[in-house]
C-alpha cells in the first residue's frame, strides 16, 4: 500500500478540467467564514471529485484518458486544495471518485475499490474536520458492492457510496441491484449519484447526437442521465421496495426537477403502457418521489434555484462545486443571493441538511 506520506504528497490528486482551465490562488488566503443571521455555518460540499492515479492504472488508465476521465489531472497538494476551499468558504468536502471500474472483472474490480477507500479514509483521518468520503463500489458485481459498502462505511468510516447513474448499461432500478439498494437502506446511509457520461444516455444514435461543439456530450449528456437514472428509480418501484434509501443527486437532479410535473401526466395520455394504475403502478404520484430525493445547487442562477426548492424543497438542497471541475467557484453566493430563500432555509443549505445527511456535527 502507498504510505501516507506518498499518499499526501503525490498519492490522491484531485481531479481538473483542461477545458477551461483552473487558476489556483497563489499562497494559502484567509480562511473565509459564511455567517447567515449572525450564525457562522459549517458549509458543507457534497460534490467535489479527486482520483488515485495508481488505482486508474491497475485498469490501463492513464491520467486524462478513459471513461468518464478528466481532460487533465491536476497534482494539487492537500494544501492546495484546502486554500481553494478556504477562498470560496467551503469548509468541508464530502469526496468522490467517478466510477471508471465497471468493465472490470471482480477481483480487479475488488482491489480497485479497496485501493480507493483506503486512501480515501486515510486523507479524511488526517483531515477530519476538512474531508469526509464516499465510498467506490462495483455494482457490476452485487454481492461484491454489498461487501464494499459495508467495509466502507464500518471498517474505514466512510458516509456512504458514490455511484454512477448506470452500469454499462445496467439502470439502477435492475433488479440485480436490489441487494445493494437494500443494505443501503438497512443501513441508513446516502447514496451520491454522478452521471457516466455517455454511458448513460441510451442507444447509440443519442450518443451520435451528442457528439460536437459546445460540450453537449456534458451539458446535455451528463444531466440527461441523471434524469433517466431517477425516472427510473421512481417508475420500475425502486423508491416503494426501498422507501428508506437516501439518494443525493449531482446537478440539481438533471432536468427531472425542471419537468417533473410532465411525469405525473405520462400514464394518463396512454394509460394501455402503464399497466398497474393511474402511474403505472408505483404507490405515489411521481413527483412525491422527488421529495425524498436530495440534490445538490448545481443549477447557476438564483431562479433555477428558486425552482428547484420550489419543487423538492430546500430541506433537499446542498451545497454541491463539482470541484476543481470549473463549473463555479460561487456556490455559496448562488445561495446567499437567492432572495426567494429564508434564513433559515439558507442555513439548512449551507450546512444543515448535509450535517444530518452526512452525520457531520454542525458548528
Amino acid at each position: 500500500m502507498t504510505t501516507r506520506r506518498e499518499f499526501l504528497g503525490a498519492g490522491l490528486c484531485f481531479v481538473g478540467c483542461g477545458i477551461l482551465g483552473h487558476a489556483h490562488a497563489q499562497g494559502r488566503p484567509a480562511r473565509r467564514t459564511v455567517v447567515v443571521a449572525g450564525k457562522r455555518m459549517k458549509v458543507i460540499d457534497v460534490h467535489a471529485h479527486a482520483a488515485l492515479p495508481a488505482a486508474m492504472e491497475l485498469l490501463g488508465e492513464k491520467i486524462g484518458v478513459g471513461v468518464n476521465r478528466p481532460d487533465l489531472v491536476l497534482p494539487a497538494t492537500v494544501q492546495q486544495r484546502l486554500a481553494d476551499m478556504d477562498a470560496q468558504g467551503i469548509d468541508m468536502e464530502a469526496l468522490s471518485i467517478n466510477a471508471f471500474w465497471y468493465g472490470a472483472e471482480r477481483d480487479l474490480a475488488a482491489k480497485v475499490c479497496q485501493m480507493q477507500n483506503e486512501h480515501l479514509a486515510e486523507l479524511c483521518a488526517k483531515f477530519p474536520d476538512r474531508f469526509v468520503a464516499f465510498a467506490s463500489v462495483a455494482l457490476q458485481h452485487p454481492d461484491l458492492a454489498v461487501q464494499q459498502l459495508v467495509d466502507g462505511t464500518k471498517k474505514y468510516g466512510l458516509k456512504g457510496a458514490a455511484i454512477g447513474g448506470s452500469v454499462r448499461g445496467m439502470e439502477l432500478s435492475d433488479p440485480k441491484l436490489h441487494p445493494f439498494w437494500a443494505k443501503v437502506e438497512e443501513l441508513g446511509v446516502p447514496v451520491f449519484i454522478h452521471p457516466q457520461g455517455d454511458a448513460g444516455t441510451g442507444p447509440a444514435l443519442l450518443r451520435d447526437r451528442l457528439k460536437g461543439n459546445g460540450r453537449v456530450d456534458n451539458t446535455i449528456g451528463y444531466p440527461l442521465e441523471t434524469t433517466i437514472a431517477l425516472s427510473k428509480l421512481i417508475f420500475e418501484g425502486t423508491l416503494d421496495r426501498f422507501p428508506g434509501i437516501k439518494v443525493i443527486a449531482a446537478h440539481g437532479g438533471g432536468f427531472l426537477p425542471s419537468y417533473a410535473h410532465r411525469s405525473d401526466r405520462g400514464c394518463m395520455t396512454v394509460p394501455g403502457a402503464c399497466p398497474g394504475g393511474e402511474y403505472g403502478g408505483i404507490k405515489k404520484k411521481p413527483t412525491e418521489y422527488l421529495k425524498q430525493m436530495f440534490y445538490d445547487t448545481m443549477v447557476f442562477t438564483p431562479e433555477g434555484l428558486r425552482h428547484l426548492a420550489a419543487e423538492v424543497g430546500a430541506s433537499q438542497l446542498m451545497i454541491g462545486t463539482d470541484y476543481p471541475f470549473p463549473w463555479t467557484k460561487t456556490a455559496v453566493e448562488h445561495v446567499m443571493d437567492t432572495a426567494s430563500l429564508s434564513d433559515a432555509e439558507k442555513a439548512a443549505i449551507l450546512e444543515g441538511n448535509a450535517a444530518k445527511l452526512l452525520g457531520i456535527a454542525a458548528v
